[in-house]
């Protein structure tokens, strides 16, 4: 066994081993939740979050292929999701260490595999605030008013996503570190259809949470759109709040204050704590299946562009 396969299947090992350990942990707290909730509505929550889960893939593929380096899909959604597992390893840096190592098997240079990974988050951000500000302000009123001021950042969100700026933004990064600059700038189709695929993402997350919520008493119109609302201010305000490790209790309080118009705080507070527990569980049997798919899958053999720059599979479906 080389070095690398052995470090690869440590990262694997240590990473599902926290993974395991992030929804056993947290299960005698949900248990009472998920006591109200159907066999029904557990696995069309679960499939909903699957389906979430693939739209961020779909998403970073995207800014990818954009960037240069298409893959095939069984190939992208085994580095994406595996390498996602990361996030449950203590540190911020395994996720985009690990696709970058699975990305070299692949001709993906290192640069652009963080590229594409860290664009994913600006692009997540800005769709998820503008997902609340259209969902929320009406039917939650003055349950998510603390939270108004986030929508001074959509405007500079929209702006810092404009290619040239991104461009700017990554080349300078680059030259910082002494390397040399992305062979293909970010185009803004790149950044449109990598938009499509997050607002598709906050679709169904709150799909998800919608199901959740049903379960625990609230139904309708009203606690569909909530739903999205608050899953999506619910993660952004988390992502910003970058002192609490992956948004834990900073996400609870935006998502009981979102759904307080149609929930109880206890069962509020049960919604969130049955949705976290959910969404690692999605992360756990993506990553499982992506696998088991691109082992089966012809392995990827890099290929040399006209111009001379190594560039991975083309996308096959």
């Amino acid at each position: 066994m080389t070095g690398r396969k052995a470090l690869r299947l440590l990262f694997l090992a240590v990473a599902l081993g926290f993974g395991v350990w992030a929804v056993a942990s947290r299960w005698t707290e949900v248990s009472e939740g998920f006591a109200r909730l159907s066999w029904l509505e557990l696995g069309g929550s679960l499939l909903a979050v699957i389906a979430a889960l693939g739209c961020g893939m779909m998403m970073w593929r995207a800014l990818l292929a954009d960037l240069g380096s298409p893959l095939a899909f069984p190939h992208a959604a085994k580095i994406f999701f595996v390498g996602q597992l990361g996030k449950y390893i203590p540190g911020s840096l395994w996720p985009v260490l690990a696709q970058m190592e699975m990305g070299r098997d692949h001709g993906i240079p290192r640069a652009r595999s963080a590229a594409a990974f860290f664009l994913t988050y600006p692009v997540y951000l800005g769709s998820g605030l503008l997902t609340a500000a259209v969902t929320l302000p009406v039917l939650a009123g003055g349950s998510v008013a603390r939270f108004a001021w986030l929508l001074l950042l959509i405007p500079v969100l929209a702006a810092a996503l404009h290619p040239s700026v991104v461009n700017w933004c990554i080349n300078r990064g680059l030259r910082l570190l002494r390397r040399a600059p992305l062979e293909r700038p970010l185009t803004r189709r790149g950044v449109l259809v990598a938009c499509g695929w997050a607002f598709g993402g906050w679709a169904a997350y709150g799909t998800h949470l919608a199901l959740i919520v049903h379960g625990l008493g609230a139904s309708g119109p009203q606690a569909a759109l909530l739903s999205v609302g608050a899953f999506a201010l619910a993660w952004s305000l988390g992502f910003i709040v970058v002192i609490a490790p992956a948004g834990v209790g900073v996400r609870e309080v935006a998502m009981v204050a979102a759904l307080a118009p149609v929930l109880s705080q206890d069962a509020a507070i049960a919604a969130t704590l049955c949705s976290r527990l959910i969404v690692s569980v999605g992360d756990l049997v993506c990553a499982g299946v992506a696998g088991l798919s691109a082992r089966r899958s012809a392995p990827a053999v890099p290929v040399e562009s006209p111009a001379g720059s190594l560039r991975g599979d083309q996308p096959k479906d």
